[in-house]
């Protein structure tokens, strides 16, 4: 059975042994930053494949930049111990990476600056987060997404997302599978935890950067794919509420939620009610990328063999 390990205070440990006191700055103000990186089970050669792991890295290194949090560790270093942790842990399905740098003085008092700062890392198995076969049904939220002159909305947060939890639950609780968000204007910004994209009279169009959205590495990964294997740019503009409901196809991509089809929003049905097919080919394409089956995108993918699990001497 797979042992996971973590890294915490400069060491790697047992996960379970991992633990930090309940006096943690950030533990009570939300004060770190954060990534998700996926690591994809491929069966037929037995590999772990990590995803864009320097580029979540250097992402957490550019939101800790924006918090005010050192991070001792380049992006390099950051990613090698990533690829050490599952190594070590040797899973064999899908897991999910946790990198998050944060202010670790045990001290009570609000603010940013004379606080430690520490780097921590953890993985655990993570399978579909979304129903990314069936599609799935969203609602707008009544929570508005903060604005980036409130918490930055470029960084990964732990805080902000609070903001994501009161959207998602709302939904849920409404009967739906996930949010959407506008941002103060009223227009589209993004999901609970996932880029928006709709295709609309042949083109992709994703809200703008200024729309307080997080620069999703799935969402450029995804827009790549789509102008190199399908010809189809994807444009960033500010993007109506009311866009929504006349696209041909909705999706939300993310980390955890891949690429997902939209099939109603606010009990709306999006184009024909099923997954369409532009969405079709992305989440074909995307998936046997992330899994190491297409040699094109193979710079995308950090390949960890795990024939056996490896041990700390």
């Amino acid at each position: 059975m797979p042992t996971p390990y973590a890294y915490l205070r400069g060491e790697i440990m047992p996960l379970a042994e991992a633990k930090i006191g309940i006096m943690t700055h950030a533990f009570n103000y939300g004060t770190g930053v954060f990534e998700g990186i996926r690591g994809n089970w491929n069966p037929d050669d037995e590999t772990m494949y990590l995803f864009r792991v320097e580029d979540h890295c250097r992402r957490i290194r550019a939101s800790a930049k924006i918090m005010q949090i050192e991070i001792k560790h380049s992006v390099e270093e950051i990613a090698a111990l990533v690829e050490k942790l599952i190594t070590m842990s040797g899973f064999r399905e899908d897991v999910y990476i946790r990198p998050l740098a944060y202010k670790s003085s045990e001290v009570v008092g609000v603010r940013m600056h004379d606080l430690e700062d520490d780097l921590l890392i953890f993985a655990t198995p993570f399978g579909a987060y979304l129903d990314t076969e069936k599609g799935i049904r969203c609602q707008t939220s009544s929570w508005r997404r903060v604005d980036d002159t409130s918490i930055p909305a470029r960084a990964k947060v732990t805080g902000i997302y609070v903001n994501s939890a009161l959207a998602k639950t709302e939904a849920m609780h409404n009967g739906f599978d996930e949010a959407i968000m506008l941002n103060a204007d009223g227009h589209v910004s993004e999901g609970s935890g996932e880029n928006v994209i709709i295709y609309r009279n042949g083109h992709l169009v994703t809200p703008a950067k200024s729309d307080n959205v997080l620069e999703g590495i799935t969402l450029s990964t995804v827009g790549e794919i789509a102008q190199r294997e399908l010809g189809i740019d994807l444009v960033e503009r500010t993007i109506d509420r009311t866009e929504l409901d006349i696209a041909d196809e909705v999706m939300l991509t993310g980390t955890a939620a891949h690429v997902s089809a939209v099939l109603e929003v606010d009990r709306r049905t999006i184009g024909t009610g099923e997954t369409g097919p532009v969405t079709k080919k992305l989440q074909d394409l995307f998936f046997r990328a992330i899994t190491g089956r297409l040699p094109q995108y193979a710079s995308w993918c950090t390949p960890v063999p795990m024939r056996e699990p490896v041990r700390q001497a």
